[in-house]
């Protein structure tokens, strides 16, 4: 058998660049609403400049209507890439999304905000269903070496897209005062990652576990042999394949005859929906969003006046973010534990609410600008700063993965839908809010998050069991369906059938393989 070389999986690995514009697209336009609204001539061309209520009401409608849109099209992706496959869905659905932010681009003049909303909800039926059908694409056209490494690069393409948005905002603020080149700039590089990804799937190829599932074999293996750079009848090619068709027969049995009611109230079934929602409620409530879509407003509140300051500030912000959730991504994740890394985010990030709040109420800002930011506020930025730190090493990128990991193949489906429609809801919910709770609280929001943080997401952190090195099979056990007895008893079982298949000669060899790999 030939050895594998260096750039074996180096088409994986386009094809992760290519479907991960998407989730670059994801973070960007859930990060650039914030500044683009919080820019003086945006605010006086659509006449709200001087009326602090129309103005919460707008920041706020900008937002939240992305994520309306987006909890609609993670919804509806779902049966779409099931029937058509994963590369037409993220083809079609990069297009809807190219028509909400050209119709974003061109408002202005007599087209009022009426366009800004509604490529706004359009925009985010595209980015919904992106980002809910890119990572499950990656995933499934992944070796098992390299599956980890490249769908966690999920949260951090997330924070380089929010990143880019906050530069893009100062760099206008900095340089373009009128016209409106204010909005159209920003709005309209939204094009960018989407025209390259809409042009980019043209050169990938279908994910052979969806053409396995739908019986087109022969497609399956030839894309599989593609995508490993390996003949078609390598040992190797034909050892995964066969893997993932057994897989898809036993996800078939599992499913068959399952019920909704059962899903759901079944055995050991419920508390892990609980589980998915409450999870994505305390991620959604832990003030990191607030400051993900509002970061300008958020620095403008503890003291850096003028739209340039808070822009930097928000810059600064999104680099640390990116840093932080990389180092955590490639060092972390598998060493600290899931209940370890949330409950030390969630203690980190309340501490530094905490402190935040007391030094905003102890110290408040000047009312008008006068030049640098004093002190207090400085360190109130420095404790943001590493407040995200603190996010990136538990409650940004953990809450995808414990969800992940508790579902079986029976209820996955289920679960995963629940997931995602709860973290799209709460998202809108907090976006639409937070503008009137930063005029209305002042300090206060920082520590009604603080409170959030330790009392609701650290106490949650150690009441939930750890996951982490434990199989997809033991989850039954952990949450109650199956006793270990039992379970053990059909290992044993399944066992023996192995052994009696053993005399037979492809049964043999494909456990042999089996046996080799692991």
């Amino acid at each position: 058998m030939a050895p594998l070389s260096r750039f074996q999986n180096i088409r994986v690995y386009w094809l992760a660049f290519i479907v991960y514009w998407g989730i670059v697209l994801f973070g960007y336009d859930t990060g650039i609403g914030g500044g683009v609204v919080s820019q003086p001539y945006f605010q006086e061309h659509f006449g709200f400049a001087n009326d602090t209520a129309k103005k919460n009401d707008i920041s706020s409608n900008v937002v939240s209507v992305l994520q309306a849109g987006a909890f609609f099209g993670a919804i509806g992706s779902a049966p779409i890439s099931g029937w058509i496959g994963r590369r037409f869905t993220l083809l079609i659905f990069s297009i809807v999304f190219a028509v909400g932010a050209a119709l974003q681009t061109v408002a202005g003049g007599s087209r009022g905000l009426g366009y800004i909303y509604a490529g706004r909800v359009i925009a985010g039926v595209g980015v919904g269903a992106i980002s809910a059908v890119a990572p499950a694409f990656v995933s499934e056209c992944s070796p098992k070496e390299v599956r980890g490494r490249i769908t966690g690069l999920f949260q951090i393409m997330v924070a380089i897209g929010v990143m880019l948005s906050y530069w893009i905002n100062l760099g206008i603020s900095l340089h373009i005062k009128t016209g409106f080149a204010v909005w159209r700039i920003p709005l309209g590089f939204q094009l960018v990652p989407a025209g390259i990804m809409a042009f980019g799937l043209l050169t990938v190829k279908e994910s052979p576990r969806w053409l396995a599932s739908k019986g087109r074999d022969d497609e399956a293996i030839v894309n599989l042999s593609y995508l490993r750079k390996l003949p078609a009848d390598d040992e190797r090619v034909r050892y995964e394949y066969a893997e993932i068709y057994a897989a898809i027969q036993e996800e078939r049995a599992a499913r068959a005859g399952l019920g909704f009611r059962e899903a759901f109230l079944g055995k050991g079934n419920w508390i892990r929906f609980v589980i998915a929602i409450v999870i994505f409620l305390f991620q959604q409530w832990c003030g990191q969003n607030s400051v993900n879509y509002y970061a300008p407003q958020i620095f403008q509140s503890i003291g850096y006046n003028g739209v340039s300051q808070s822009l930097l500030a928000s810059g600064i912000y999104g680099i640390v973010k990116v840093v932080a959730t990389s180092i955590f991504v490639f060092f972390l994740v598998e060493s600290l534990g899931r209940k370890l890394s949330l409950f030390i985010s969630a203690c980190g990030m309340g501490t530094l609410f905490f402190i935040i709040g007391a030094l905003l109420k102890s110290f408040p800002p000047p009312s008008t600008p006068n030049g640098d930011p004093p002190p207090a506020s400085k360190a109130m930025a420095a404790m943001l700063y590493i407040y995200v730190c603190f996010y990136s090493m538990g409650w940004g990128p953990l809450p995808w993965v414990y969800v992940s990991d508790i579902f079986p193949t029976r209820t996955r489906h289920y679960g995963l839908a629940t997931a995602s429609a709860s973290q799209w809801l709460f998202n809108f919910v907090v976006s639409k809010v937070t503008p009137d709770m930063v005029t209305a609280l002042g300090y206060k929001i920082f520590l009604m998050f603080a409170t959030i943080n330790i009392g609701g997401m650290a106490i949650f952190s150690l009441l939930i069991p750890e996951t982490m090195g434990r199989s997809l099979e033991e989850m039954d056990i952990i949450f109650g369906s199956v006793n270990a007895e039992q379970r053990l008893a059909d290992i044993r079982k399944e066992e023996r059938a192995l052994d009696h298949d053993f005399h037979i000669p492809e049964a043999q060899s494909v456990r042999s393989d089996y046996a080799e790999k692991v």
